[in-house]
């Protein structure tokens, strides 16, 4: 399993991995535009918090929801945040996601970014449905932050979106991308 990528390893092929504002930000590292320094944890990150068959089971009665009942979309929803921000972030992915931020400094504060593997499809738009933390500082911090990005796939917005379009909500993956900020 690969739990971080950073930009310079990341290109079209990883879509799956990263997600679309990582995959623009890797081709943009790579075609050497000036980009602050970065990595993504990947989507296969988010897959070991999948693993919850509770959590798995509530997303996939998501699609049997009417996009018009966002009561329901909304209980449904802040349910399924409840346990992604309160599930202990896999020891493996911890560890990693450590050296990685590390190995970018320690002492800088961070965006902490969404990206998921639906974003900018051809006739689908997910622009500005999940969440992005601005000057995160401390690796405690930026691990809750990651959490709050995976829980924001299900915000009432995002799920009603994915509900009226067609999408489903358990095909739907997110990576996380941690850049340094400048300044």
């Amino acid at each position: 399993m690969k739990y971080v990528l950073y930009f310079n390893e990341i290109n079209k092929e990883k879509v799956n991995l990263v997600g679309g504002k990582g995959i623009n930000l890797g081709e943009l590292y790579n075609n050497h535009f000036v980009v602050p320094d970065g990595f993504c944890i990947t989507t296969e990150a988010y897959d070991l918090l999948m693993e919850n068959k509770t959590l798995k089971k509530m997303i996939e009665n998501l699609n049997t929801i009417d996009y018009r009942d966002t009561g329901l979309i909304s209980e449904a929803g802040e349910k399924i945040r409840n346990i992604i921000t309160q599930t202990e972030v896999s020891e493996s992915v911890k560890i990693t996601v450590y050296g990685a931020w590390n190995n970018l400094g320690a002492n800088y504060s961070y965006a902490v970014r969404s990206s998921a593997t639906a974003e900018d499809l051809k006739g689908a738009s997910f622009a500005g449905q999940l969440d992005t933390y601005l000057n995160i500082r401390g690796y405690e911090n930026v691990v809750k932050a990651v959490q709050n990005c995976w829980a924001s796939l299900f915000t009432e917005r995002a799920i009603v979106y994915r509900n009226k379009n067609g999408f489903d909500n358990s095909k739907v993956k997110i990576a996380v991308i941690i850049q340094r900020m400048i300044g």
